[in-house]
């Protein structure tokens, strides 16, 4: 196997458990097991896996809510979570994808096949962290001296650490990720809060004002009626 990727299995019965795990090791995956939710997000917690494969039917904390608090986790924002159930029916798939899945497998499937669609969830996963990574190689020198690591959370600024909340994180590096590129609210709106979520109409300005207050008033413009921008070359 080219990458030596951490699989995450959790399902309550244990017969599933142990037949997938000997076989996905076979193929040369790291695999960790857990019975129940729970336990299934403190492993996820501990050992950052690049794919959980998450049952939807278990007694207590069932695989939709296990995803939801996997998808509110800053650190496991790379990882794959695919569904795995018996269940088929459409409003089961969507509350699967509405929290955050990026797959749905149904049972029952074979062997062959699930490997075949892991595999094609890690390669895909793959490709576009590189492609991320490429277009947020955003150096000082062509931002006006700042930084931001998508991957370590750090903004930096004339060599000076930043600490930002999330949102603001995440807002800041979408408008750095096409400087001058003008975003309007909408897209700002669905690509930090989400489509499902329900927030107020001053939220975007609120952090935008953070924003400028921790790395500068002339980093963001506003375009009246449209949204918002980061500009590269300001003028002091």
């Amino acid at each position: 196997m080219e990458d030596n990727y951490k699989l995450l299995l959790v399902d309550d019965e244990p017969d599933i458990l142990e037949f997938m795990s000997y076989n996905f090791r076979r193929e040369g995956y790291e695999v960790f097991t857990a019975p129940n939710g729970e336990i299934g997000f403190q492993t996820a917690l501990q050992e950052r896996p690049h794919l959980v494969l998450l049952d939807v039917m278990m007694p207590g904390k069932n695989g939709i809510e296990v995803c939801e608090e996997i998808r509110s986790h800053r650190f496991l924002d790379n990882t794959i979570v695919a569904m795995h159930t018996a269940r088929s029916e459409d409003y089961s798939q969507i509350a699967g994808f509405n929290a955050g899945a990026d797959d749905y497998i149904a049972k029952p499937i074979g062997l062959k096949v699930l490997k075949a669609r892991i595999a094609a969830l890690l390669k895909r996963n793959r490709m576009e962290t590189a492609e991320e990574a490429e277009a947020n190689n955003i150096s000082e020198s062509e931002n006006m001296g700042i930084a931001i690591n998508k991957e370590l959370f750090v903004v930096v600024k004339n060599g000076v650490s930043i600490s930002l909340p999330k949102k603001e994180f995440e807002l800041l590096a979408l408008l750095m990720s096409k400087p001058e590129k003008v975003f309007d609210r909408e897209e700002i709106f669905y690509a930090i809060w989400g489509r499902n979520v329900v927030v107020g109409d001053r939220t975007i300005d609120v952090h935008i004002r953070k924003l400028r207050e921790k790395i500068g008033d002339n980093h963001i413009k506003t375009v009246k009626g449209v949204g918002y921008k980061f500009v590269s070359n300001p003028q002091e």
